[in-house]
Parts: structure tokens; C-alpha cells; sequence
């Protein structure tokens, strides 16, 4: 069923919201609860229809090139060619697996989505409360929430105690969400909904009483599922750009073929068996048809590539559509930053402590003034350290060498300070405690020190703690009045850097001191300082995106926390300067319409306060204004953006599954540092396929040429199509081959992107394609009528004629394997030892179709003496000084 009209419950009262559902506190009976289920549904996401096997593979046969595969393929039947036929068409099979296996991608991404749905949920039926499957829910259900459960389907609050919610793939918060039941504004974002509980979000602390307000499709994971289903996927840059050329390349093709039916029918009056042969020839020479096999190859290369540096890849194609990005938008948490809360300052009145290392590790160094601190030696800083050592339920442990939380992360981070302060609270003795609750937002102990004092430890939001001091602990090491103006100030400054801030207190009590009630912190509390928490920076990032800047992409970040926070780590990861960095709010962007969308996204880097549909937007407006996008992110609420986006990358580690199967590429080190090692084997690979594609088109343009100016001036056949044939398999297999393995070419990344929709083809290497085409094929040309005029018979006039279109291929490979670049600089030459292992190769099956008696059969070649060898290395060599020649007159044409 269509899901329901949305409403604003968080903007209503638990009352009205329980009006509107015609439900009680005591729940529904089984009678109005089967009805209500027929009415909306099982609490479940609908699967999508999905096309049939045959349907889904059927489609991989519809690209041109493997159209011209298999038109390649028909005519080496018609000349009875089969064993050429079935590699051909083996060519055309693997890619339509490779490509069916990679299928379902978005029905894949919604499965992910299913599987975060819990399975049961506590509900009240008829005043009694039951264990029920989560798929039985209607709204109206009243249901209970504890510790640990995963909440069942959207819910309002109706009562919470100290009831904290993991909403991070939802929002993309680091830190869980504070919830209480009083509503907030119509026009909150998800983050800021306190007063409501999402589905398949996990439930930190605390306990709570909620009314369901939607189930299935109607939820917000299910909007988003809607989202990712509805989404349209671009096509990558690559497959546009070769379905454009193929095109072009097949009209070409045909059009030159009927020409020369016509200039040989009716210019030259040659028999019509003759010209066709001809003209299958010239089309079997012109076809290309190794170059979807090369492509494929030089991207499956690189996969393997970018798995070594931890990129896994999901697609083929967009290990290329990499590196053509121009714009990179990044999630915040967990990819740019750790999502590892980590204390940064400790402030007391003895000054300001800075704190190294960064996440759970407890590695890292505590400085004052620029000197290391020692424990023992700083009253205030141990002062504070016990607090939040003693006062803390959280652990920290190294677990398969990575260090992880067991409870709250900013407890967490507190932990960690304590280790790397060298503080053990392991003697201390707990005897009461008032755990946290959001509504008072701190925790207090009454415990013991190993030396027998008695203490009340209070740690918590710094405005609730000062409201209970009214002295402070002066630089002298005595409480001395409160200087509340002064600490107000410091949080300002540590909130304006994107901190989180928390505070400490303690004071001295009587050993009969048993109990401990919060009346107990309102007298003689004496504030100690602030902590400033942050999620950190990846090292390695903040240098990834300086990398990202020099080579002409920009960075954005798309984040669900507060804009200052947003700000903050903008500017320390080096999105922007502190001048001018602008933050947009989600609020903003919701009231843009598309052509105001269109030029923020211009202007603006960093995004705060967003939801799924602002993230897609986002990414949509980028696209519109002509941009390559790489989408990147963590959780389910970004699983719409990655599928938008031309390359979407998720996080392997701490991604969710719904993620993972909607993006192209997953990280297996969730390092943002690793997207960017990914783009510069994206543009390698690009280099790759242009030089591969640089050096096919001339060689079968050369044999192309030869048919065809044969048929106008209505000369012998140099070349018949089998000996074609033959030398575009072993062409294929050898050279063209070796380009895939081809390393960076200097200075990759200090070059700007290449921009959207340019050709792979440009006028200059249209020209390089049209000389090398005639050099070769001329070449040939001249040897096949040279040795006819000399006497020779024709069986070995072609034999020579193929020896010349070999050796000149292989002299040619050496210009391709750098577009710019001199070949000729000693410290490149033998950077890709596959190029000359594949002239090796070429060799020995030139040697064999040349020598062997059953390949001269096969072929109708003959053997050659030691002279027919010498002319095709002269002009080889000839070939390649020209063609180094060419590409410095280019070089010096661009430069001036």
C-alpha cells in the first residue's frame, strides 16, 4: 500500500499524538490491531521487482562495442575462420558475465537496509505486554525500549529515563543522540528530533515507552529505501565516451566499406567476389575488435591495483570514472575523521593543557606550555584526571591490535586520558553514584581514594556544573570564588573550535558520608576545569585532500553535525581557510530551489545538518553544473547520494551493508586517504585506455588503409583477411596487452582533472592516429609492391607485407607508452617490463607464422630470407624517431 500522508508528530504533545492515533498508554486490542494491520501492513520494507535472469544478462549484449564484437565475429564465420570466431565470441560471453555479476546493485543495497530491521519488539495489547514480531506492528502500538534493543519502527516518546540512541547512520552524528518526550519545532531536522526514536537506530542507554506513528515503507529508513530505488544512475564518463565513439567508429566503418563496393564496382569494374572480400577485409582490419577485451583487462588491472591499496572495487568501470572526478564529497564522520571521540584540552586555572594522539589508543602526550607533564607534579591536572577517571563506566581495551569502547565514546575518550595521564582508578572505592541522565546531563561518585579520603566526583555539562560551584580551584591550589565569566569565555572559545566540552567538580566529605543525592552537589562544589573532545582529524587525510587541491579537485564535506563543528574540522582538515569557509545549514538548503542549489554547491564546501535528500540534492546540483562526483560515506542515510553519484564509495569497516552494496567502491580502511590514492590509479588506468586505444586505432587503421587504397587504385591485395586476422590477435594478445601494466606516468596528480564530456580522442591525437595510419600502411604498401616488382612471388610479397605491419606495431608501442612523455629518457625505458616481454612473445609467433610449414599452409605465407628482415626494423625504427619527433612539435605547440 502507498504509505500515509506524513505527519509532524515530534512537533505535537505525547497527548495529541496519542488523540490522533486513537490510541491509550494501555495499547491497542487484538481486533483493532488486525485491522490496523490490514489496513497498513506488515512492518517490513517491500522487496522490488526485480527483471528475470535472462532478461538481466540479455542486457549485456546491447553495448556497441559488443555489437561490433559480434559483427566481427559473423564475418570470420562467413570466411570459415572458426577458431578466430570463438575467441571472439568468448570475448563477448566473459563481458556479459563480469557484467551480470555486478548486476542488482540497487536490490542489493535495499537487502542491506532490510537486514538492519529488528526482527521482535516488546508492544502492549490489551493492558499486557508481549514479545511480538517486529513485522506485526501498527501504528498506534505502545512498545518498550531498553539498552541494546534496536528500535523496531519509528516511534514518539511518550516517557524516557536517561534514554540515549546511536542515530549515526541516520544523522551521521558521532557521538548518541539525548532524548527526552517534550516536542520540538515542525521543521527540525532528523538530528534534532529529540522527542522521536527511528527504526533500525540501536539504543545506547537508558529505557523508554514510545508510540509507533509509522511502520514499513512509511518509516524513515523507509523513505530512504524509496530514495535508493528511485534513484537514477548515471552512466560512468567512460562508458558515454565509448558509446559515442563506437558509434561513430561503426558508421565509419560501414560507410568506407560501401565506398569501396562502389569505387571497385564501377571505377575499377572489378569482379563483385573480389571487391567483397576486399571489403570484409577492410572491415575485419578496421574493427577493433581486441579493444573491449583490452578494456576490460586494463580495468580489471587496476582493481587488483586499487585492492592492494585497500580500495575494493565493486564495478570495473568506475575504477576509470576515478579518475575523472572533479569533485570529491566526503561524510564527515568516520571517513575524515576517526569517529574516535579524543580529548584534545584539559583547561584548569594552572593553564592550558594540550593533549597528543588521537582516538581510543592510549598513545599520546600531555604538554603544558610546551613542556611534557607529569601527573605528580600538577595538583589541578590530577585534581581533574580523578574525576573523570572514577566518575567513568566506560572501558577501553586493544582488541585484534585495534583499541576499542566498551560504552560511551566520550566516556571513552575521558578513559583515555586518564591512560595517557599514567592515572589507574583501580583503588579507588565506589560507594553511590548518580548515573547520567539527560535531563540533568552529568554523573556524580561518592568514592574513596587509596588513601582513605572520601570525595564527592562530579563530571558533566559545563553550565550544569557551574550553576552547582561556587568556588573554583585558584592557581595556588585553593578553592577560591568562582570566576564564572572566565570558564564561560574558555567554552566559547573550545566550543567555537568544534569541541565538545565537558567540566569537572569534586569536593571533601565525612567518612559517615554513605549515600549520595543530587542535594548533596549543590553544597561546596568546587569547579577543576574543562575537557575539550573532538572527533579528530585522520593525519592522513588532512594530506589526501592538499593532494585532491593540487590536482584540481575540490573537496566538500556533507556532514549531520552542528555547522560549527562542521566549520572547525573543515578548517583543521584543510577544506578551506577560517576566512573563507562558508557553512550551509540543511535549512538552507531546503528552502533553495534548484538554480539557487546549482550555485551553492558552487560557492560552498562544507554542509551541515543534512539529511539523505539534501545529501542527494547536493550531489545532483553538482552533476547539473558539469561535475564528476565521488560520494562517500558511512550510513544509511547515505546510501541515495552514493548511488547518484558517478563514483560512491563507502566505508568497509564501520559502513553499514545498505552502503556498501549501493556504492561502486568499498574502503577497506575506511581512510579518505585511500579515495585519494584511488583517483590517481583511476587516472592512470584512464592513461592506460587512451594509450591503448592511441596505439589500436593506427595499427588497424594502417591494415584498414592498406585495403582501402589498394581497392581505389585498384592494386593486388597486399593482405587477405585471414593474415588480418592474424595479425590483430597477435597484436592483441601481446602489445596492446602490455599497455595495461603501465605504472604512472610523472607528476599525475599535479595535473588538473580532465574536463567533463571531453572527447578521448582530441585533435591531436586524431592527427597522431592519421599519420601513424598512413606510415604504416604506406609502409606496408611500398614493401608488398617492391618485392612484386623485384620478381617476387605473391605468397611472399604478403608475407612481407604482414612482417612490415608487425615490426612497425612493435616499434609504435614504445611511442604509445607515453602520451606527452619522450620515450626515450633512460629512467622510462624499462619501467614496464610487460612491453618487452610482449615484443618477445610477438617474436616468437612472427618466427612460427613466418618458418613453421603448417602456418605457411594455414596462412599462405612462405619463409624469408635474412633481407626481408632488415627493411621492416628501418622502418620501424623509421616510425618511431618520427613519432617521438611528432609528440616534441606538439609538446612545444601547447606550451606556446
Amino acid at each position: 500500500m502507498p504509505p500515509p500522508a506524513p505527519t509532524d508528530f515530534h512537533a505535537l504533545s505525547a497527548a495529541q499524538v496519542l488523540s490522533g492515533l486513537r490510541a491509550t498508554r494501555a495499547g491497542l486490542d487484538d481486533d483493532e490491531a488486525a485491522r490496523r494491520l490490514a489496513t497498513h501492513g506488515p512492518n517490513r520494507l517491500p522487496a522490488p521487482p526485480r527483471d528475470s535472469l535472462l532478461r538481466r544478462f540479455a542486457k549485456h549484449f546491447q553495448d556497441i562495442l559488443i555489437l561490433i564484437l559480434i559483427g566481427a565475429a559473423v564475418i570470420t564465420a562467413m570466411l570459415h575462420h572458426w577458431i578466430d570466431t570463438g575467441v571472439i565470441l568468448g570475448v563477448v560471453v566473459i563481458n556479459a558475465i563480469i557484467g551480470f555479476l555486478q548486476e542488482g546493485k540497487a536490490e542489493a543495497a535495499l537487502a542491506g537496509i532490510r537486514k538492519m530491521l529488528s526482527a521482535s519488539a516488546q508492544v502492549r495489547r490489551q493492558g499486557k505486554w508481549r514479545q511480538i514480531d517486529a513485522a506485526e506492528l501498527v501504528p498506534g502500538d505502545i512498545v518498550r525500549l531498553r539498552s541494546g534493543d534496536r528500535v523496531p519502527t519509528d516511534l514518539r516518546l511518550l516517557e524516557a529515563t536517561n534514554l540515549r540512541i546511536e542515530e549515526s547512520a541516520l544523522t551521521g552524528e558521532s557521538v548518541p543522540s539525548d532524548k527526552r518526550i517534550d516536542p520540538v519545532a515542525a521543521d527540525a531536522g532528523i538530528g534534532d528530533r529529540a522527542c522521536m526514536a527511528y527504526s533500525g537506530t540501536l539504543v545506547a542507554a537508558g529505557r523508554a515507552l514510545g508510540i509507533v506513528i509509522a511502520t514499513g515503507a512509511s518509516t524513515e529508513i523507509g523513505r530512504i529505501n524509496r530514495l535508493i530505488a528511485e534513484v537514477e544512475t548515471l552512466q560512468t564518463p567512460l562508458t558515454r565516451q565509448m558509446a559515442q565513439f563506437g558509434r561513430q567508429l561503426s558508421v565509419l566503418i560501414v560507410g568506407l566499406a560501401a565506398l569501396m563496393l562502389v569505387v571497385g564496382i564501377g571505377l575499377h569494374g572489378l569482379p563483385l567476389g573480389e571487391v567483397l572480400l576486399a571489403a570484409i577485409g577492410f572491415a575485419v582490419a578496421a574493427i577493433p575488435e581486441g579493444l573491449p577485451a583490452i578494456l576490460t583487462i586494463t580495468l580489471a588491472l587496476g582493481v587488483q591495483r586499487m585492492a592492494q591499496r585497500q580500495a575494493i572495487t565493486r564495478r570495473l568501470t568506475a575504477v576509470e570514472t576515478l579518475g575523472s572526478v572533479t569533485v570529491i564529497c566526503s561524510d564527515k564522520t568516520g571517513t575524515l575523521t576517526k569517529n574516535e571521540m579524543t580529548a584534545r584540552h584539559v583547561i584548569t586555572r594552572a593553564g592550558n593543557y594540550l593533549v597528543s594522539g588521537s582516538g581510543y589508543a592510549p598513545q599520546g602526550d600531555i604538554t603544558l606550555d610546551g613542556q611534557f607533564v607529569e601527573l605528580a607534579e600538577h595538583a589541578h591536572l590530577h585534581a581533574l584526571i580523578e574525576v573523570i577517571a572514577v566518575a567513568n563506566d566506560t572501558h577501553v581495551a586493544e582488541n585484534a591490535g585495534q583499541w576499542c569502547v566498551t560504552g560511551e565514546p566520550t566516556e571513552g575518550a575521558l578513559r583515555t586520558l586518564a591512560h595517557k595521564a599514567g592515572f589507574s582508578s583501580g583503588q579507588h572505592t565506589r560507594h553511590a553514584t548518580i548515573p547520567f541522565e539527560s535531563a540533568n546531563k552529568f554523573m556524580a561518585t561518592l568514592a574513596s581514594t587509596p588513601t582513605g579520603l572520601r570525595r564527592i566526583l562530579l563530571k558533566g555539562a559545563p553550565d550544569r556544573l557551574l550553576d552547582r560551584c561556587r568556588e573554583e580551584l585558584g592557581a595556588d591550589g585553593q578553592p577560591v570564588p568562582l570566576d564564572r565569566a572566565w570558564w564561560e569565555r574558555e567554552i566559547d572559545r573550545l566550543s567555537q573550535e568544534g569541541l565538545r566540552v565537558l567540566a569537572a567538580a569534586a569536593r571533601r566529605v565525612d567518612d559517615a558520608h554513605v549515600r549520595l543525592s543530587e542535594n548533596d552537589l549543590d553544597h561546596g562544589m568546587v569547579f577543576l576545569g574543562l575537557i575539550g573532545i573532538i572527533d579528530p582529524p585522520r593525519p592522513e587525510a588532512v594530506q589526501a585532500i592538499a593532494s585532491c587541491h593540487a590536482a584540481g579537485i575540490r573537496v566538500k564535506m556533507i556532514t549531520g553535525d552542528h555547522a560549527g563543528t562542521a566549520r572547525a574540522i573543515g578548517i583543521e582538515m584543510g577544506i578551506g581557510s577560517a576566512q573563507s569557509l562558508k557553512v550551509v545549514s540543511g535549512t538552507e538548503l531546503e528552502a533553495a530551489d534548484d538554480e539557487q542549489l546549482r550555485r551553492i554547491v558552487g560557492d560552498c564546501d562544507i554542509f551541515a545538518r543534512t539529511s539523505p535528500e539534501h545529501k542527494l540534492r547536493i550531489v545532483t546540483a553538482l552533476q547539473a553544473n558539469g561535475e564528476v562526483v565521488a560520494m562517500t560515506g558511512d550510513g544509511v542515510n547515505d546510501a541515495p547520494a552514493l548511488k547518484r553519484a558517478d563514483v560512491g564509495v563507502a566505508m568497509g569497516i564501520k559502513g553499514t551493508e545498505a552502503t556498501k552494496e549501493a556504492a561502486d567502491i568499498v574502503l577497506a580502511d575506511d581512510n579518505f586517504s585511500s579515495i585519494e590514492r584511488a583517483v590517481e590509479e583511476g587516472r592512470t588506468i584512464y592513461d592506460n585506455l587512451k594509450k591503448a586505444i592511441l596505439f589500436i586505432l593506427p595499427t588497424n587503421g594502417g591494415q584498414g588503409f592498406v585495403m582501402l587504397a589498394t581497392v581505389v587504385f585498384g592494386l593486388t591485395l597486399p593482405l587477405t583477411p585471414v593474415q588480418i586476422l592474424w595479425v590483430n590477435m597477435i597484436i592483441a594478445i601481446t602489445l596492446a596487452l602490455a599497455l595495461a601494466f603501465e605504472p604512472a606516468e610523472p607528476g599525475i596528480m599535479r595535473r588538473p582533472p580532465r574536463r567533463p564530456g571531453t572527447p578521448i580522442l582530441n585533435a591531436a591525437f586524431l592527427w597522431r592516429l592519421v599519420l601513424v595510419s598512413l606510415l604504416i600502411g604506406g609502409a606496408t604498401i611500398a614493401m608488398f609492391e617492391s618485392e612484386l616488382a623485384l620478381g617476387m612471388p605473391l605468397d611472399l610479397a604478403r608475407t612481407v607485407a604482414v612482417n612490415t605491419l608487425v615490426v612497425a606495431q612493435a616499434f609504435y608501442l614504445f611511442n604509445a607508452r607515453f602520451l606527452t612523455t619522450c620515450s626515450l629518457r633512460r629512467d622510462l625505458l624499462f619501467t614496464n617490463r610487460a612491453a618487452w616481454l610482449a615484443v618477445g612473445v610477438l617474436l616468437l609467433l612472427q618466427l612460427a607464422f613466418v618458418y613453421l610449414p603448417f602456418m605457411n599452409a594455414a596462412f599462405a605465407t612462405t619463409p624469408l630470407a635474412l633481407r626481408h628482415w632488415l627493411a621492416p626494423l628501418a622502418i620501424g625504427l623509421f616510425i618511431f624517431l618520427g613519432m617521438e619527433l611528432e609528440k616534441r612539435w606538439q609538446s612545444s605547440r601547447q606550451r606556446t
